[in-house]
Protein backbone atom coordinates (compact mmCIF):
# COMPACT_ATOMS: atom_id res chain seq x y z
CA UNK A 1 0.00 0.00 0.00
CA UNK A 2 2.82 2.42 0.85
CA UNK A 3 4.52 1.73 -2.49
CA UNK A 4 1.24 2.31 -4.31
CA UNK A 5 0.72 5.67 -2.52
CA UNK A 6 4.27 6.66 -3.45
CA UNK A 7 3.68 5.74 -7.12
CA UNK A 8 0.43 7.73 -7.23
CA UNK A 9 2.13 10.71 -5.55
CA UNK A 10 4.90 10.63 -8.14
CA UNK A 11 2.42 10.50 -11.02
CA UNK A 12 0.52 13.51 -9.66
CA UNK A 13 3.70 15.44 -9.03
CA UNK A 14 5.05 14.62 -12.48
CA UNK A 15 1.86 15.98 -14.03
CA UNK A 16 2.31 19.20 -12.07
CA UNK A 17 5.95 19.53 -13.08
CA UNK A 18 7.17 19.05 -9.50
CA UNK A 19 10.30 17.59 -8.03
CA UNK A 20 9.45 15.88 -4.74
CA UNK A 21 11.16 14.07 -1.94
CA UNK A 22 10.27 10.41 -2.42
CA UNK A 23 12.90 8.65 -0.36
CA UNK A 24 15.44 7.29 -2.87
CA UNK A 25 13.04 7.59 -5.80
CA UNK A 26 12.10 10.81 -7.56
CA UNK A 27 10.28 11.94 -10.67
CA UNK A 28 13.30 13.94 -11.77
CA UNK A 29 17.06 13.76 -11.61
CA UNK A 30 17.23 16.37 -8.82
CA UNK A 31 15.35 15.08 -5.75
CA UNK A 32 14.49 17.51 -2.97
CA UNK A 33 16.36 16.52 0.17
CA UNK A 34 14.65 16.74 3.56
CA UNK A 35 15.40 15.34 7.00
CA UNK A 36 12.58 12.81 6.60
CA UNK A 37 13.81 9.21 6.44
CA UNK A 38 10.35 8.01 5.35
CA UNK A 39 8.18 10.80 3.86
CA UNK A 40 5.91 8.63 1.70
CA UNK A 41 2.27 9.22 2.63
CA UNK A 42 3.05 12.34 4.71
CA UNK A 43 3.61 16.04 4.08
CA UNK A 44 6.96 16.74 2.45
CA UNK A 45 8.54 19.40 0.21
CA UNK A 46 8.64 19.90 -3.55
CA UNK A 47 9.85 22.45 -6.07
CA UNK A 48 8.72 23.69 -9.46
CA UNK A 49 10.77 26.23 -11.42
CA UNK A 50 12.59 27.29 -8.24
CA UNK A 51 9.31 27.75 -6.36
CA UNK A 52 9.02 25.66 -3.19
CA UNK A 53 5.77 24.04 -2.11
CA UNK A 54 4.59 21.72 0.57
CA UNK A 55 3.43 18.40 -0.92
CA UNK A 56 0.39 16.84 0.73
CA UNK A 57 0.19 13.14 1.66
CA UNK A 58 -1.78 12.64 -1.59
CA UNK A 59 0.99 14.24 -3.64
CA UNK A 60 -0.68 17.60 -4.26
CA UNK A 61 1.10 20.98 -4.02
CA UNK A 62 0.01 22.74 -0.86
CA UNK A 63 0.52 26.32 0.36
CA UNK A 64 -0.35 26.41 4.04
CA UNK A 65 -2.74 29.23 4.97
CA UNK A 66 -3.20 28.73 8.67
CA UNK A 67 -4.48 30.34 11.82
CA UNK A 68 -2.80 30.26 15.23
CA UNK A 69 -4.09 30.30 18.82
CA UNK A 70 -7.25 28.23 19.33
CA UNK A 71 -8.24 27.80 22.98
CA UNK A 72 -11.65 26.66 24.30
CA UNK A 73 -11.03 28.40 27.64
CA UNK A 74 -12.20 31.61 25.93
CA UNK A 75 -15.73 30.16 26.12
CA UNK A 76 -15.52 29.51 29.86
CA UNK A 77 -15.64 32.99 31.36
CA UNK A 78 -18.51 33.36 33.86
CA UNK A 79 -20.19 35.68 31.35
CA UNK A 80 -20.24 33.21 28.44
CA UNK A 81 -19.88 29.74 29.93
CA UNK A 82 -23.56 29.18 29.12
CA UNK A 83 -22.50 28.83 25.47
CA UNK A 84 -19.91 26.23 26.39
CA UNK A 85 -22.36 24.18 28.43
CA UNK A 86 -25.56 24.58 26.44
CA UNK A 87 -24.23 24.68 22.87
CA UNK A 88 -21.30 22.26 23.12
CA UNK A 89 -22.20 20.18 26.17
CA UNK A 90 -18.89 21.07 27.81
CA UNK A 91 -17.03 19.06 25.15
CA UNK A 92 -13.88 20.33 23.44
CA UNK A 93 -14.35 17.69 20.73
CA UNK A 94 -17.84 18.99 19.92
CA UNK A 95 -16.61 22.59 19.94
CA UNK A 96 -13.85 21.73 17.46
CA UNK A 97 -16.19 19.78 15.19
CA UNK A 98 -19.14 22.20 15.35
CA UNK A 99 -17.37 25.56 15.58
CA UNK A 100 -13.65 25.54 14.81
CA UNK A 101 -13.42 23.35 11.72
CA UNK A 102 -16.56 24.71 9.97
CA UNK A 103 -15.50 28.30 10.57
CA UNK A 104 -11.93 27.76 9.39
CA UNK A 105 -13.18 26.12 6.19
CA UNK A 106 -15.69 28.93 5.65
CA UNK A 107 -12.98 31.56 6.19
CA UNK A 108 -10.72 29.84 3.65
CA UNK A 109 -8.00 28.54 5.96
CA UNK A 110 -6.56 25.17 4.95
CA UNK A 111 -4.49 24.47 8.08
CA UNK A 112 -3.85 25.29 11.72
CA UNK A 113 -0.42 26.72 12.42
CA UNK A 114 -0.27 26.44 16.20
CA UNK A 115 -3.16 25.97 18.60
CA UNK A 116 -1.62 27.20 21.86
CA UNK A 117 -2.89 30.59 23.04
CA UNK A 118 -1.91 33.41 25.37
CA UNK A 119 -3.29 32.80 28.84
CA UNK A 120 -1.88 35.81 30.71
CA UNK A 121 0.31 38.39 28.99
CA UNK A 122 4.02 37.51 29.15
CA UNK A 123 3.11 34.16 30.71
CA UNK A 124 2.96 30.62 29.44
CA UNK A 125 0.72 29.64 26.56
CA UNK A 126 -2.20 27.25 26.96
CA UNK A 127 -1.79 23.53 26.33
CA UNK A 128 -1.64 22.02 22.87
CA UNK A 129 -4.42 19.85 21.46
CA UNK A 130 -4.51 16.16 22.30
CA UNK A 131 -4.30 13.63 19.49
CA UNK A 132 -8.08 13.11 19.70
CA UNK A 133 -8.67 16.86 19.42
CA UNK A 134 -6.39 17.06 16.37
CA UNK A 135 -8.33 14.17 14.84
CA UNK A 136 -11.59 16.01 15.53
CA UNK A 137 -10.12 19.07 13.80
CA UNK A 138 -9.63 16.93 10.67
CA UNK A 139 -7.37 19.50 9.00
CA UNK A 140 -3.63 19.79 8.38
CA UNK A 141 -1.81 21.27 11.38
CA UNK A 142 1.59 21.94 12.92
CA UNK A 143 2.61 21.07 16.46
CA UNK A 144 5.08 22.76 18.81
CA UNK A 145 7.50 20.59 20.80
CA UNK A 146 8.43 22.16 24.17
CA UNK A 147 12.15 21.41 24.08
CA UNK A 148 12.98 24.85 25.55
CA UNK A 149 11.23 27.71 27.32
CA UNK A 150 13.34 30.50 25.84
CA UNK A 151 10.49 32.47 24.26
CA UNK A 152 11.10 36.20 24.04
CA UNK A 153 7.74 36.98 25.65
CA UNK A 154 8.20 34.60 28.63
CA UNK A 155 9.66 36.06 31.82
CA UNK A 156 9.86 33.21 34.33
CA UNK A 157 12.09 30.39 33.09
CA UNK A 158 15.87 30.07 33.26
CA UNK A 159 17.75 28.94 30.17
CA UNK A 160 18.41 25.23 29.80
CA UNK A 161 21.95 23.90 29.66
CA UNK A 162 22.09 22.33 26.19
CA UNK A 163 25.29 20.50 27.09
CA UNK A 164 23.80 18.72 30.10
CA UNK A 165 22.64 15.11 30.20
CA UNK A 166 19.43 16.27 31.87
CA UNK A 167 18.47 18.40 28.87
CA UNK A 168 19.25 15.59 26.42
CA UNK A 169 17.10 13.28 28.52
CA UNK A 170 14.36 15.93 28.50
CA UNK A 171 14.49 16.12 24.68
CA UNK A 172 14.06 12.39 24.47
CA UNK A 173 11.10 12.58 26.84
CA UNK A 174 9.44 15.36 24.80
CA UNK A 175 9.91 13.42 21.56
CA UNK A 176 8.71 10.20 23.18
CA UNK A 177 5.62 11.90 24.61
CA UNK A 178 4.67 13.97 21.55
CA UNK A 179 6.23 12.43 18.44
CA UNK A 180 5.72 8.88 19.62
CA UNK A 181 1.99 9.60 19.64
CA UNK A 182 1.75 11.76 16.49
CA UNK A 183 4.19 9.89 14.24
CA UNK A 184 1.54 8.21 12.07
CA UNK A 185 -0.84 11.19 11.77
CA UNK A 186 -1.22 12.16 8.12
CA UNK A 187 -2.71 15.59 8.91
CA UNK A 188 0.38 16.63 10.87
CA UNK A 189 2.55 18.82 8.63
CA UNK A 190 5.55 19.22 10.92
CA UNK A 191 7.04 20.27 14.23
CA UNK A 192 8.02 23.66 15.62
CA UNK A 193 10.36 24.19 18.57
CA UNK A 194 10.59 27.41 20.61
CA UNK A 195 8.50 30.46 19.83
CA UNK A 196 10.95 33.35 19.25
CA UNK A 197 13.93 31.95 21.20
CA UNK A 198 16.26 34.54 22.70
CA UNK A 199 19.51 33.20 21.27
CA UNK A 200 21.31 36.55 21.32
CA UNK A 201 18.63 39.01 22.42
CA UNK A 202 16.34 39.59 25.37
CA UNK A 203 13.35 41.73 26.26
CA UNK A 204 12.88 44.04 29.28
CA UNK A 205 10.78 41.46 31.14
CA UNK A 206 13.40 38.71 30.82
CA UNK A 207 16.52 40.86 30.96
CA UNK A 208 17.29 39.21 34.30
CA UNK A 209 18.19 35.94 32.57
CA UNK A 210 19.82 37.49 29.51
CA UNK A 211 20.09 35.81 26.12
CA UNK A 212 21.06 32.17 25.65
CA UNK A 213 24.44 33.33 24.34
CA UNK A 214 26.13 36.66 25.12
CA UNK A 215 26.18 38.61 21.82
CA UNK A 216 29.32 40.48 22.87
CA UNK A 217 31.22 37.22 22.55
CA UNK A 218 30.50 37.20 18.81
CA UNK A 219 33.13 39.92 18.46
CA UNK A 220 35.82 37.22 18.71
CA UNK A 221 36.51 34.17 16.56
CA UNK A 222 36.52 32.01 19.69
CA UNK A 223 33.07 33.25 20.64
CA UNK A 224 31.67 32.62 17.16
CA UNK A 225 33.03 29.09 17.18
CA UNK A 226 31.51 28.48 20.62
CA UNK A 227 28.06 29.59 19.44
CA UNK A 228 28.30 27.31 16.40
CA UNK A 229 29.20 24.42 18.69
CA UNK A 230 26.35 25.19 21.13
CA UNK A 231 23.70 25.71 18.44
CA UNK A 232 24.81 22.61 16.52
CA UNK A 233 24.46 20.56 19.69
CA UNK A 234 20.98 22.00 20.26
CA UNK A 235 19.71 21.28 16.75
CA UNK A 236 21.37 17.87 16.47
CA UNK A 237 19.96 16.77 19.84
CA UNK A 238 16.41 17.89 19.05
CA UNK A 239 16.54 16.44 15.52
CA UNK A 240 17.86 13.08 16.72
CA UNK A 241 15.24 12.89 19.47
CA UNK A 242 12.44 13.43 16.94
CA UNK A 243 13.82 10.92 14.47
CA UNK A 244 14.04 8.19 17.10
CA UNK A 245 10.25 8.28 17.30
CA UNK A 246 9.04 9.87 14.04
CA UNK A 247 10.58 9.13 10.63
CA UNK A 248 7.83 10.83 8.65
CA UNK A 249 7.15 14.47 9.45
CA UNK A 250 8.86 17.72 8.53
CA UNK A 251 10.90 19.71 11.05
CA UNK A 252 10.25 23.46 11.09
CA UNK A 253 12.51 24.18 14.08
CA UNK A 254 12.54 27.43 16.03
CA UNK A 255 10.19 30.24 15.05
CA UNK A 256 12.74 33.07 14.90
CA UNK A 257 11.79 36.68 15.61
CA UNK A 258 12.70 38.38 12.33
CA UNK A 259 12.85 41.81 13.95
CA UNK A 260 15.35 40.88 16.65
CA UNK A 261 19.03 40.03 16.18
CA UNK A 262 19.52 36.54 14.71
CA UNK A 263 23.04 35.13 14.73
CA UNK A 264 24.25 33.72 11.45
CA UNK A 265 25.95 30.96 13.46
CA UNK A 266 22.56 29.82 14.78
CA UNK A 267 20.97 29.71 11.33
CA UNK A 268 23.96 27.90 9.86
CA UNK A 269 23.87 25.34 12.67
CA UNK A 270 20.16 24.70 12.10
CA UNK A 271 20.34 24.16 8.33
CA UNK A 272 21.31 20.44 8.31
CA UNK A 273 18.72 19.58 10.98
CA UNK A 274 15.56 21.42 9.88
CA UNK A 275 13.57 21.34 6.65
CA UNK A 276 12.22 24.89 6.70
CA UNK A 277 13.27 28.16 8.35
CA UNK A 278 10.34 29.58 10.32
CA UNK A 279 9.84 33.20 11.34
CA UNK A 280 7.57 35.48 13.29
CA UNK A 281 7.49 38.89 11.61
CA UNK A 282 4.98 41.59 12.48
CA UNK A 283 6.78 44.35 10.57
CA UNK A 284 8.12 43.47 7.12
CA UNK A 285 7.87 39.78 6.22
CA UNK A 286 7.72 40.53 2.50
CA UNK A 287 11.30 41.81 2.75
CA UNK A 288 12.76 39.57 5.43
CA UNK A 289 11.59 36.10 4.36
CA UNK A 290 12.86 36.23 0.76
CA UNK A 291 16.21 37.46 2.05
CA UNK A 292 16.63 34.45 4.35
CA UNK A 293 15.64 32.16 1.49
CA UNK A 294 18.24 33.76 -0.80
CA UNK A 295 20.94 33.51 1.86
CA UNK A 296 20.34 29.87 2.78
CA UNK A 297 18.49 28.18 -0.09
CA UNK A 298 15.99 26.83 2.45
CA UNK A 299 12.24 27.26 2.04
CA UNK A 300 10.76 29.69 4.55
CA UNK A 301 7.49 29.84 6.47
CA UNK A 302 5.83 32.91 7.95
CA UNK A 303 4.78 31.09 11.10
CA UNK A 304 3.17 34.01 12.96
CA UNK A 305 2.04 37.38 11.67
CA UNK A 306 -0.68 39.98 12.13
CA UNK A 307 -1.27 43.70 12.05
CA UNK A 308 -3.41 45.43 14.64
CA UNK A 309 -3.13 48.15 17.27
CA UNK A 310 -0.91 46.59 19.91
CA UNK A 311 -1.16 49.03 22.81
CA UNK A 312 -4.46 48.09 24.38
CA UNK A 313 -5.55 48.35 28.00
CA UNK A 314 -7.43 45.64 29.93
CA UNK A 315 -10.99 45.57 28.67
CA UNK A 316 -10.04 47.21 25.37
CA UNK A 317 -10.04 45.18 22.15
CA UNK A 318 -8.54 45.55 18.70
CA UNK A 319 -8.89 43.87 15.30
CA UNK A 320 -6.72 42.12 12.70
CA UNK A 321 -6.40 44.38 9.67
CA UNK A 322 -7.97 42.46 6.80
CA UNK A 323 -6.65 44.67 4.00
CA UNK A 324 -3.06 44.32 5.23
CA UNK A 325 -3.59 40.57 5.60
CA UNK A 326 -4.81 40.23 2.01
CA UNK A 327 -1.95 42.23 0.51
CA UNK A 328 0.77 40.49 2.55
CA UNK A 329 -0.62 36.99 1.92
CA UNK A 330 -0.70 37.62 -1.83
CA UNK A 331 2.88 38.91 -1.92
CA UNK A 332 4.24 35.97 0.05
CA UNK A 333 2.29 33.46 -2.02
CA UNK A 334 4.19 34.81 -5.02
CA UNK A 335 7.55 34.56 -3.21
CA UNK A 336 9.42 31.52 -4.59
CA UNK A 337 10.85 30.38 -1.28
CA UNK A 338 7.75 30.78 0.89
CA UNK A 339 5.61 27.72 1.64
CA UNK A 340 2.98 29.31 3.86
CA UNK A 341 1.44 32.09 5.93
CA UNK A 342 0.04 31.61 9.45
CA UNK A 343 -2.10 34.36 10.98
CA UNK A 344 -1.57 35.26 14.63
CA UNK A 345 -5.34 34.87 15.04
CA UNK A 346 -6.63 34.36 17.45
CA UNK A 347 -9.59 32.16 16.64
CA UNK A 348 -11.55 33.74 19.46
CA UNK A 349 -10.40 36.72 21.47
CA UNK A 350 -9.72 36.48 25.16
CA UNK A 351 -9.00 39.15 27.75
CA UNK A 352 -5.24 38.59 27.64
CA UNK A 353 -4.63 38.70 23.87
CA UNK A 354 -7.53 41.13 23.30
CA UNK A 355 -8.05 40.32 19.64
CA UNK A 356 -9.56 37.48 17.61
CA UNK A 357 -11.79 36.70 14.65
CA UNK A 358 -14.68 35.84 16.97
CA UNK A 359 -15.65 37.72 20.11
CA UNK A 360 -16.54 36.02 23.40
CA UNK A 361 -20.12 35.42 22.23
CA UNK A 362 -18.88 33.86 18.94
CA UNK A 363 -19.82 36.89 16.84
CA UNK A 364 -17.36 37.30 13.91
CA UNK A 365 -15.44 40.48 13.16
CA UNK A 366 -17.86 41.77 10.50
CA UNK A 367 -15.33 44.11 8.88
CA UNK A 368 -12.17 41.99 8.69
CA UNK A 369 -13.33 38.36 8.49
CA UNK A 370 -14.88 38.93 5.01
CA UNK A 371 -11.59 40.47 3.81
CA UNK A 372 -9.60 37.53 5.21
CA UNK A 373 -12.04 35.03 3.71
CA UNK A 374 -11.81 36.68 0.30
CA UNK A 375 -8.00 36.73 0.42
CA UNK A 376 -7.81 33.06 1.41
CA UNK A 377 -10.22 31.93 -1.29
CA UNK A 378 -8.23 33.92 -3.83
CA UNK A 379 -5.15 31.85 -2.95
CA UNK A 380 -7.17 28.64 -3.27
CA UNK A 381 -8.30 29.66 -6.73
CA UNK A 382 -4.77 30.59 -7.77
CA UNK A 383 -3.54 27.18 -6.64
CA UNK A 384 -6.25 25.50 -8.73
CA UNK A 385 -5.28 27.59 -11.74
CA UNK A 386 -1.60 26.88 -11.31
CA UNK A 387 -2.02 23.12 -10.73
CA UNK A 388 -5.17 22.02 -12.62
CA UNK A 389 -3.85 18.43 -12.76
CA UNK A 390 -4.32 17.90 -9.03
CA UNK A 391 -7.85 19.20 -8.52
Amino acid sequence: MAKRRCFIKQLIAAGAGLTINATARSVSAAPVKTTQPAPDGFFTLGRQDDHWWLISPDGQPFFTVGINHIDPATLRYPENIDLWRDKYGGSTIRWIQESVTPNLHDWGFNSVGWVQEVTVRKWQHSRSFTIDEYRALDMPYCHLLPFTESHQWEKHTVHYDFRSDDWKEWCDYVARAHCGELAEERNLIGYFYSDCPTWIHSRPDNQWRGPIFDPDRLESEAGRKELIELATLYYATTHDAIRRYDKHHLIFGDRYEANAPIAKQVIDAALPYVDVLSFQDFRDPVTHLPEYHRQTGKPVLLADVARMRWQTAPGEFTHNEGEWYAATLQQLFQTPGCIGFHLCGAYQRNRARRYGLLDEREIPDSENVPLIRQANHRITQQMKTRFPQVQ
